[in-house]
């Protein structure tokens, strides 16, 4: 274990909780603390790192950092990247902080800068466990994994301008490219997807993101042909006549630290879905990792929700499960095989309605963060910027059920928010869906559990039961 996680788990285990205004509920952090060290992306035979592995073997050559420590500082985590004080990935009702200047990393790039200044390798990834308060259904959880990848070139390098470019344009001439229709309606840059003039020619930019999208389209076909193979061999594969071809489309996107940006999304069984975020690297982070003479490209997705793709695993929970009949699934020395479900047990939905206190603003009804690629350090973009700490804010509530269930939980979800027409008051209701994966609950079991998130939420937040 690295020397910083040693000092994180000894800081936990001897204050039982995190400094902060509103610290965690202690079955929250046993639960951060059990898992923190499990390293699932390096775990051998493991859907995730099998998937990781997938990836690496795309960009041979590059370094793969797969064991850098999940303690950042705010530095890392956010002003090196350049973003704003106000994002409201900086919010706690967002980030899990450890002290107004340390927190758990909520993206991999927090190690962007340290990587690039380090200065080892022309390309590299990373691969890490990554910590955010969001929502609790099938697709969120507090721990989940990020990968991320980066090329550039160090332009001192070359006898002159012109020798660079021609060295990017004999990589892009020596490309295959693959056998399937890429939408790419977009323009190099644009206003609304701007060149860093002030750092890079118009030319430079164009073939730097054209190198980007010609590796980024080979990652995707090698992925999800893998899909396609795990699929057919479960029989599972559908009609020809009913099987679209895959297509790629690149989609303009905004990133912090990187312009232009694009977004890749894949027309698979379907469904156009979103892949990854990427785009040409903030001249100006590069500056700061005291490599100025560096340019290049960066991309960042989900491990998560490639891997439920390739695997068909439809809970996220089952990534962390210790159970036999899941982990031997999988092997990394095989072609990849769908999950095959091994239970189902019922569900207990229960509901739970209260009017909201007076003393502060509300966030509720938040979108859950459905995609791995917008908002790459935490926060919702539809979230409102407060001047003053809300008194209750949705993530609070999915902590409070974390805290108290855990993964006997499978879904959160508010399903009416009234305001009383006289009054003012504001009222929420949230329907709780209990279903553990190891057995079925009893409803004794399940009343017990919905009982202790109602008096937590009482004690924590003032709120009043209806």
């Amino acid at each position: 274990m690295h020397a910083h996680d040693r000092t994180f788990l000894l800081y936990l285990r001897a204050f039982g909780r995190f400094c902060g205004s509103k610290p965690l509920l202690d079955s929250t952090l046993r639960s951060i603390i059990a898992q923190y060290d499990r390293r699932l992306h390096a775990q051998p035979n493991h859907p995730l790192s099998i998937t990781r592995k997938l990836i690496e073997s795309c960009f041979p050559g590059f370094q793969n950092h797969n064991e850098l420590p999940g303690v950042v500082t705010v530095n890392q985590n956010f002003d090196s990247l350049g973003f704003a004080p106000d994002h409201p990935g900086r919010n706690r009702s967002d980030t899990y902080y450890i002290n107004k200047d340390t927190l758990l990393r909520t993206h991999t790039s927090a190690h962007e800068v340290d990587v690039f200044r380090a200065n080892t390798s022309d390309g590299y990834t990373i691969a890490a466990d990554v910590y955010r308060r969001d929502a609790v259904d099938r697709t969120h959880y507090p721990i989940f994994h990020q990968m991320e990848g980066a090329l550039t070139w160090d332009k001192s390098k070359f006898n002159s301008q012109d020798d660079f470019l021609h060295q990017l344009q004999t990589d892009l001439n020596n490309f295959n490219p693959p056998n399937v229709e890429v939408e790419d309606p977009n323009p190099p840059f644009q206003s609304s997807n701007p060149l860093q003039e002030k750092y890079h020619s118009a030319i430079e930019a164009e073939l730097i993101g054209a190198h980007l999208k010609r590796n980024l389209e080979k990652m995707a076909v090698t992925i999800f042909t893998e899909a396609d193979k795990a699929l057919k061999a479960s029989g599972q594969e559908a009609a020809p006549e009913d099987k679209d071809p895959l297509k790629l489309r690149w989609v303009e996107a905004f990133f912090p630290h990187t312009s232009p940006s694009w977004e890749l999304e894949v027309w698979w069984r379907g469904d156009w879905l979103e892949v990854l975020g990427s785009g040409v690297i903030d001249q100006p982070l590069l500056i700061r990792a005291g490599v100025p003479t560096r340019v290049g490209w960066a991309f960042g997705l989900g491990l998560e929700r490639l891997a439920m793709l390739l695997f068909g695993i439809p809970d996220i929970r089952l990534f962390w499960s210790k159970d036999s009949r899941f982990l031997n699934q999988f092997d990394e020395k095989k072609p990849i095989q769908r999950f095959q479900p091994f239970s189902k047990y019922p569900a207990a939905p229960r509901d739970v309605a209260f009017w909201l206190p007076k003393s502060g603003p509300v966030v509720a009804e938040t979108p859950a963060a459905s995609s791995s690629t917008p908002s790459p350090a935490g926060g919702k973009e539809t979230e409102p910027t407060l001047s003053e700490s809300p008194a209750f804010h949705e993530n609070d509530l999915m902590e409070v059920v974390r805290g108290t269930a855990g993964d006997s939980v499978e879904d959160v979800t508010c399903i009416d928010n009234f305001t009383h027409p006289k009054t003012g008051r504001q009222s929420l209701c949230y329907r709780v869906t209990y279903r553990s994966l190891e057995k079925t609950l009893t409803n004794e079991e399940a009343n017990a559990l919905h009982e202790e998130i109602r008096k937590e939420l009482v004690s924590r937040f003032g709120v009043e039961l209806r």
